[in-house]
């Protein structure tokens, strides 16, 4: 039997079910589709998602796949303004631009690699909980299912059939305007990479506007921009891809190009087109006892930044780890609150932004924007209450809540090629990284003895030094030649809790601080039953 149902399988649920599946959690995953849809709705990568995509070992097959999209082209009022040019090359990874219908066939691959695969047409038609577990009612194919779960967690977007059976609410609203989108291939001189946006601004009101996002095939882009009156009204869902009306022609997508873009582009090979529509929502809460919701099914907002999808693949990346503590019993089901504690917040600074720099598009005034306020690098759990900081140090070092950042030139004895410190993160268990100020590393290899001793947390101790440090047993040791762990981390003389999600969970002075013991505890909640 299953412990865990994952309902939907666009990219959050495909992920929530790889990583159950990585951490050694059974689980099953169904969508009421019968195949994935065509539509090329998300299209942005963040930095952060690559790096959680690194960690599942999936890095470097979406990158083949997909573009970097490093600069954007603006119009005002056909005026051509410099080409902005976007750098983030001190940081591991880019903004990548990969298709939606890409990005959930490279994750489908990877589930199978687990021996996992989607069921398909199957619905959730009913569930109800009690205090060991979740009934479910599957239809699929004609055919009714009663299935047991330990767990469920809806991914299954913005009409969440999951969300609706146990009451969370979704408040919010949608705005008033259609949008259309299609995918096209445009004759202009915009180089490879370079998105597009073209607005005549308008006052009280939307912009007109010609939106163009670059795909991985040379000369196509998806392109959005506000959709005509007769079109608009043909939509009936507040939210999302219009399925049911008929989408835009050639034509109309060509029309708002010639109006708004000079010199007039050629489109042409229309593979697709839609109408959609916006809705500004935040779910209640993120959990009904043993049901969960991430992605849509938990927030909704306007694509700008393209933060929408990354963020619903951090809902999963954060809450699989926690479930597989708590239904191995090495966690209480307490850990379990954190999810909500944490996601949360994130969600509804999400919503807040997108929806204040829709109604500002194109009207930004003031300083540049930090470079870095999309890429989800600055997401922190810090002050959630799942996080301790004993630490002290260099205000600019991280501190307990923040993401762990990487470092590079780390070398092993043995090994002939430095390494990066995720390449040494990478995996499901949690990692002590202790930052040693001499040469010696006897007394953590003892310490690593006594803490596997006591503690049933799966974890990984690993020293870095400046200096040369003698091999020692139960622990990984790394010289850090290029001084970048220290650059990033501060002083020597810290120790650093790191979750399996990359997040810093405990920082601490030194190893032996009792914080680090207080955190544990705090985490596992006692040896629990599996919830």
């Amino acid at each position: 039997m299953a412990d865990v149902l994952v309902v939907g399988a666009g990219p959050v649920g495909l992920t929530m079910a790889g990583e159950l599946a990585r951490h050694g959690v059974r689980c099953r995953i169904v969508d009421r589709l019968a195949g994935p849809l065509p539509y090329c709705r998300a299209i942005g990568v963040t930095p952060r998602t690559l790096e959680v995509w690194d960690d599942m070992g999936i890095a470097r097959e979406m990158i083949d796949a997909g573009l970097w999209i490093d600069g954007m082209r603006s119009m005002i009022q056909g005026h051509p303004s410099n080409d902005m040019h976007l750098d983030l090359s001190d940081l591991p990874y880019s903004e990548l631009g990969l298709p939606q219908y890409e990005t959930e066939r490279l994750l489908t691959r990877h589930l199978v690699r687990f021996g996992i695969s989607v069921e398909r047409g199957a619905a959730v038609q009913a569930l109800e909980q009690d205090a060991n577990g979740v009934s479910v009612r599957l239809e699929k194919n004609g055919a009714t299912e009663q299935a047991r779960f330990r767990y469920v967690v809806g991914c299954d977007g913005a009409h969440s059939t999951v969300r609706h059976a146990v009451g969370i609410g979704f408040e919010g609203e949608a705005f008033p305007m259609t949008f259309m989108l299609g995918d096209v291939h445009i004759d202009w001189d915009l180089r490879r990479g370079m998105a597009l946006r073209a607005l005549r601004l308008v006052e009280d009101g939307p912009p007109a506007m010609f939106i163009a996002i670059p795909l991985p095939e040379a000369g196509r882009y998806r392109v959005s921009m506000l959709a005509p009156m007769d079109l608009a009204a043909s939509g009936t869902s507040d939210h999302g891809i219009q399925s049911e009306a008929r989408g835009p022609e050639l034509a109309d997508l060509q029309a708002i190009a010639d109006d708004l873009v000079a010199p007039r582009p050629h489109l042409s090979d229309l593979r697709w087109s839609s109408l959609f529509r916006i809705s500004m929502r935040l779910a209640a809460a993120y959990r009904r006892g043993r049901v969960f919701i991430a992605g849509d099914a938990a927030h909704i907002h306007p694509p700008t930044g393209g933060q929408g999808m990354n963020t619903g693949i951090q809902d999963a990346y954060n809450l699989a780890w926690k479930l597989k503590l708590v239904l191995d019993g090495t966690a209480s089901a307490h850990l379990l609150d954190s999810y909500e504690a944490e996601r949360r917040p994130v969600g509804a600074e999400v919503v807040a932004r997108t929806r204040a720099a829709s109604e500002g598009y194109g009207r930004e005034k003031g300083h540049a924007p930090d470079r870095l306020v999309d890429t989800q690098l600055l997401v922190s759990y810090r002050g959630t209450g799942w996080v301790r900081d004993d630490g002290a140090g260099d205000a600019a070092s991280p501190k307990a809540g923040d993401r762990a950042p990487d470092a590079t030139g780390l070398r092993r004895y043995g090994v002939g090629f430095p390494v990066r410190l995720f390449d040494i993160l990478r995996g499901t268990e949690h990692v002590l990284v202790v930052h040693l100020a001499g040469g010696d590393a006897s007394d953590l290899s003892g310490f690593a003895r006594q803490l596997r001793a006591e503690s049933p947390l799966p974890l990984r101790i690993v020293g870095i030094s400046a200096h040369d440090v003698a091999e020692q047993p139960g622990i990984a040791l790394y010289r850090d030649t290029e001084r970048s762990f220290e650059n990033a981390f501060g002083a020597p003389e810290a120790a650093f809790l790191v979750r399996p999600d990359g997040y810093i969970g405990w920082r601490g002075p030194s190893y032996r601080d009792p914080g680090l013991g207080a955190h544990i505890g705090r985490l596992l909640g006692g040896k629990g039953d599996g919830g």
